[in-house]
């Protein structure tokens, strides 16, 4: 009988768990860092944030998976199809007995995987009619506020600003954003829809007109204007919107969305407003032809008042005729009175002749007995009349009753309720608006103010009482005092002490 199907062996026995456990050290120990250049496959996204995703070329497949918050770093999102050199450890995942790369960052391999993907998305948002000329906005002639998205510390906004103030100056308002990195592509869409939000005409206006403007540089420094969530703001904006990215041989997606495209940030300013010497010139030269005009057409209507003049009879002729015929008619009229006072007189004489006194009498006394008649015809009539109308009085006043007069009043006091009502929701929405706008105010107010740097770690030096911000004045100074987010520490064995709120600022300019 063999041994072996007796006794057990030397060989050590290990549970699942110990096993998994020392695959998991061997692999970890051997690829602690490893960097592996693949296509992606299938790319999944849980609600957790984690991205899941698989690595492969034409005879392998790698699962990976890259954390949330790695995730949220990478300035290239992955997309099924791109290739790509992910960077990261290798691992196993015992629960499934597979082995998996924790990425910890990814980029596309080359350029050229950059091109197509870049390529992809713009067919993309073709085929959705994003880029058709119909939906594009005519930019405002002259617009009272212009809102500019890019970063507040670059040449670019100095440059707008200045352009602005050399052509026609107007109102600004800038967004502060990031123009590269993972940050940029979602500060510009918010900043986009957050100008779009904005109430017109209300504390903070709404702009009529919107730049987002970055200098030149490399494909991924400007990549995050490639990005499809700036594409989708841009398009999706009410605004009229200039594009101004890069230099003038840099494309991106927001350019093919936007309303307009600037080669440069200071083409953008120079299409957001005209000249204004050139306006006034303009102006005054057609100022000067309309006065030139009215006076060529005073001095013809003037002619043509002067050629019909001379045509026209003088005033003296026009008068020969009807005077001529005045002292004829005046001739002939005393004749004229004395023939009809003639054969006036003789009628007055043929009435006269058939007039008596009887004849006068007999009518007297037949109108008065008519007036007599009807005078005892007239009382009976009135009487009927007055007994008819007091009938149909008690008639009405037996139908006259409170109930209907109680019933109007009823309604009415049911519709004064319902209005009243209605505006005290009114007020009060309108209470709550007021709140909103002015918290969103504070926020704002917060964000752009230096505590918030003070928050993320940078300080401010003082050194008698005054901001220090070279080496040599830091020497100069009898004392320094450093303000932290929390408090002020004076140097030399001062303590730190509490600083108060600060207080909220006055409303300024809107630069």
């Amino acid at each position: 009988m063999d041994l072996l199907d007796d006794e057990p062996g030397n060989t050590p026995e290990f549970t699942v768990s110990e096993l998994s456990g020392a695959v998991k050290r061997t692999i970890e120990g051997e690829f602690g860092f490893v960097r592996v250049k693949g296509e992606i496959g299938r790319v999944s996204r849980p609600r957790s944030g984690h991205v899941y995703l698989d690595l492969k070329d034409d005879r392998a497949v790698i699962s990976g998976v890259m954390w949330k918050g790695v995730a949220a770093r990478q300035q290239t999102q992955p997309e099924e199809g791109m290739e790509v050199v992910a960077t990261g450890r290798m691992t196993t995942f015992p629960g499934q007995s597979k082995y998996q790369i924790v990425i910890e960052d990814i980029r596309p391999a080359g350029m050229g995987a950059l091109m197509a993907m870049l390529e992809k998305r713009k067919a993309q948002l073709q085929a959705e009619g994003l880029f058709d000329p119909a939906r594009k906005q005519p930019l405002p002639y002259l617009p009272e506020i212009i809102g500019v998205v890019t970063s507040p510390s670059g040449a670019v906004i100095r440059d707008i600003l200045h352009r602005l103030r050399e052509r026609f100056p107007r109102k600004v308002l800038i967004w502060p954003v990031a123009v590269q990195g993972a940050a940029c592509a979602p500060e510009v869409a918010r900043a986009i829809e957050g100008f779009n939000r904005l109430t017109p005409g209300g504390a903070l206006p709404r702009p009529d007109l919107l730049i987002v403007a970055r200098g030149g540089g490399s494909v991924e420094d400007l990549w995050g204007f490639n990005e499809e969530v700036v594409a989708r703001a841009a398009a999706a904006s009410q605004i009229p919107l200039i594009s101004a990215v890069g230099h003038e041989t840099d494309t991106t997606l927001i350019d093919f969305v936007s309303d307009r495209r600037a080669p440069t940030p200071t083409a953008a300013a120079e299409l957001a407003v005209p000249v204004r010497v050139d306006l006034m010139a303009q102006v005054a030269d057609q100022g000067a032809r309309m006065t030139r005009a009215m006076s060529q057409r005073l001095e013809t209507r003037g002619q043509r008042l002067r050629d019909l003049a001379r045509v026209l009879p003088r005033p003296e002729e026009l008068l020969d005729g009807p005077r001529q015929r005045l002292d004829v008619l005046g001739e002939r009229l005393p004749q004229a009175l004395v023939r009809l006072v003639d054969r006036k007189r003789l009628r007055l004489s043929e009435q006269a002749g058939s007039l008596r006194p009887t004849l006068l009498s007999r009518a007297i006394a037949a109108e008065r007995a008519r007036v007599a008649d009807r005078g005892a015809r007239l009382a009976p009539a009135l009487q009927r009349l007055v007994e008819t109308r007091q009938v149909a009085l008690a008639h009405r006043a037996e139908r006259l009753s409170l109930r209907p007069i109680r019933r109007e009043i009823t309604t009415a006091r049911e519709r004064l309720e319902a209005l009243s009502h209605r505006l005290d929701e009114a007020q009060s929405a309108r209470v709550s608006e007021a709140r909103r706008r002015l918290d969103a105010l504070e926020r704002l107010r917060e964000t752009l103010g230096y505590r918030e740097t003070l928050r993320r770690g940078y300080a401010v030096v003082r050194g008698d009482g005054h901001l220090v911000s070279t080496k040599t004045a830091a020497e100069d100074a009898t004392g320094l005092e450093i303000e932290f987010a929390d408090g002020r520490l004076k140097l030399g064995g001062g303590k730190a002490r509490k600083t108060s709120k600060p207080a909220k600022p006055e409303q300024g300019s809107l630069f």
